[in-house]
């Protein structure tokens, strides 16, 4: 496997970073995860939006300029020949503060380290579209949003991976987290929606969530169905009662949600809603990729 280290491709086994970087130390960096359809990369230019933002907001500089990451994510997939008609791509970028001598202090690192990987896609078994999935709440409280506000994608995952490990204990496919104040927010890698009389809700931002990449294309796509959208401050009551359930993100898609906690959502099965936002993003799928692999 080639691995983009710094400035180079390397194979994976030459792909090493040192003990004194700050993203291994402290979890001091950000990171992008997207995907392609073949050698399109969806949402690209989204996603690498949101990364130099994360990265701002950090005080971390992005030592690669905008306009050359497009030739290194597709010269990526192609050394791993992904990214084809045959099988799509997931491309993760991280971009640490860098090599430095033990301490909080960014100074300390002379310059960040970056690392694009670009593997095959692996997506969730088909029957799992059909059937829905469970999730739980769990116990694990999102992070407060003016400690680490959640518009950041930082590498310091460890909110999300106590909540995912509430989820494998109960053999959930995911868990849900509330915030501060008892509102739902997201799932550990997903965006939440729900569908109650013929409205679709999401959690708003100011609860403590990520802006979703594929979150945005759900909200145009209802737009374009004229189904009312509103984002609130919701309740696991709320959800309980709601007609339908969906969870998104740019591996998932649209993956229906059919049991919270025990409960069934509707009857129990993908709903009618569901399953056309669904069927309109994979319509719209070369609608929001790249034009070209050579763009």
């Amino acid at each position: 496997m080639w691995i983009y280290l710094n400035d180079r491709f390397v194979q994976d086994h030459q792909a090493v970073i040192s003990v004194f970087d700050h993203g291994f130390l402290y979890g001091d960096g950000v990171f992008e995860t997207m995907r392609s359809y073949g050698p399109r990369l969806f949402m690209r230019d989204h996603h690498l939006s949101r990364l130099f933002q994360s990265a701002d907001a950090i005080g971390l500089r992005v030592p690669i300029p905008l306009i050359a990451w497009a030739d290194i994510l597709h010269e990526g997939m192609a050394r791993n020949e992904v990214g084809t008609d045959q099988r799509d791509a997931y491309v993760r970028i991280t971009i640490s503060r860098g090599v430095g001598d033990i301490g909080l202090d960014p100074a300390l690192c002379a310059s960040p380290t970056v690392v694009v990987m670009a593997k095959p896609l692996i997506p969730p078994a088909s029957h799992l579209y059909e059937q829905g999935v469970t999730v739980m709440v769990a116990s694990t409280k999102r992070n407060f949003p003016s400690a680490l506000p959640p518009q950041i994608k930082a590498t310091n995952f460890l909110n999300n991976i106590l909540a995912k490990r509430e989820a494998i204990a109960a053999h959930a496919f995911d868990s849900l987290l509330l915030n501060w104040e008892g509102h739902l927010t997201e799932s550990t890698i997903s965006n939440l929606f729900f569908i109650r009389n013929g409205r679709l809700n999401t959690p708003a931002l100011d609860c403590g969530l990520l802006d979703g990449i594929t979150r945005r294309v759900v909200f145009q796509l209802a737009q374009e169905l004229h189904l009312p959208i509103e984002e609130g401050h919701f309740t696991v009551e709320e959800l309980l009662e709601a007609d339908e359930c969906f969870l998104t993100n740019t591996s998932l898609e649209i993956m229906p949600v059919v049991v919270v906690n025990d409960t069934r959502i509707g009857n129990g099965a993908p709903g009618p809603l569901t399953r056309e936002l669904r069927a309109r993003f994979l319509e719209a799928r070369d609608r929001f990729s790249e034009p070209s692999p050579s763009r």
